[in-house]
């Protein structure tokens, strides 16, 4: 066998095991993403409000205590300023003592998950036969009473700023055309995904233009990363782009139950992230009346911001790069004959 013939299968070789390796790599990675936070759901320093009379806020707060490191418990003055805090987002609930008995005030549209497991916790504490009152302050759409709709948008959402950044680099635009392509692919896709989840489905029921807004600011968030990074470091950028994300941001983002709920510090995380930071934006500006939406928002648009610069400026730089190529020499025209 010929050195010629031998050094193709070598590489072949190579390139196969590679390949075979990588695979079992993504996959896991892909279960530790998804998988490992939905088994470790459970309430951390999730907070909530009690109201009433000093001896029974006392002991409801023992009774939550109890449950260590999982409540971050607010006292106040009454339920008219429990249901203040839940419609400003500070608190997911409130536990009101009055005379005629206990009220457990939720808010759904935050969050179903927290909000049933808010009526577990608030019923074992209460003396057996007592009776407690449930009332969603600010309930979860019609359209969509679980949540369910907002929560499967986000990953759409992510695939398309991720198409969005791939395609406009692919296509060889670079920067203010790159910019623009991007702006422009983003702000369709929040028009489409609101006349979509807002107008046909009924799941967000806020200003329409805010959710779109909202939306689009989401899709450039991701579509500008992937972008951004490629104009840096080549299509590897591709690669970065959907592992921050996709598989990290789509799964830590909490938008399915809530990041308090996730494990410590991956709801944080996944918070500083767009998908997180568009998720806890959407809920704001669709349910509370913008309420609590200013970080997320901060969020999106730093993100994006440092996305389209660094689109600008990989651009420029790649051209600088460049070394320009001599011109030949001019061939001599052959003398005339005679």
């Amino acid at each position: 066998m010929s050195a010629t013939t031998t050094a193709p299968a070598l590489g072949a070789g190579r390139r196969t095991i590679a390949v075979m390796a990588l695979i079992p790599t993504v996959v896991a990675l892909a279960l530790w993403a998804f998988a490992w936070p939905a088994a470790r759901t459970a309430p951390r320093d999730l907070p909530i409000g009690v109201a009433g009379p000093a001896t029974a806020v006392t002991a409801l707060e023992q009774g939550f205590a109890r449950h260590e490191g999982a409540f971050e418990v607010h006292r106040y003055e009454d339920a008219t300023a429990a249901r203040a805090a839940i419609a400003d987002r500070d608190v997911y609930g409130a536990v009101v003592v009055t005379p005629g008995g206990t009220e457990l005030l939720t808010a759904s549209a935050a969050s179903p998950v927290v909000a049933g497991l808010l009526r577990e916790a608030v019923t074992a504490q209460v003396p057996e036969g007592a009776k407690v009152t449930l009332t969603d302050v600010v309930a979860a759409p019609a359209g969509d009473p679980r949540g369910a709709v907002l929560a499967s948008s986000l990953l759409p959402l992510a695939l398309a700023g991720a198409a969005a950044g791939v395609v406009t680099t692919l296509l060889g635009l670079r920067g203010t055309r790159a910019v623009t392509t991007l702006v422009g692919a983003s702000v369709l896709a929040g028009l489409v995904g609101t006349a979509l989840a807002h107008s046909w489905l009924g799941a967000l029921t806020g200003g329409w233009w805010a959710e779109a807004g909202v939306l689009s600011l989401t899709v450039l968030a991701i579509a500008s990363t992937f972008a951004g990074l490629a104009a840096l470091i080549g299509k590897p950028g591709f690669g970065l782009g959907a592992l921050l994300m996709i598989l990290i941001g789509n799964p830590f983002s909490g938008v399915s139950s809530a990041p308090e709920l996730l494990p410590t510090a991956v709801g944080s995380l996944g918070q500083s992230l767009p998908p997180g930071a568009g998720g806890s934006a959407l809920r704001s500006v669709s349910f509370f009346d913008g309420a609590a939406a200013g970080g997320p928002l901060l969020v999106l648009a730093v993100w994006a911001a440092a996305g389209l610069t660094a689109t600008l400026l990989g651009a420029g730089g790649r051209r600088a790069g460049k070394k320009p190529v001599a011109a030949p020499a001019p061939v001599p025209a052959p003398a005339p004959v005679g």
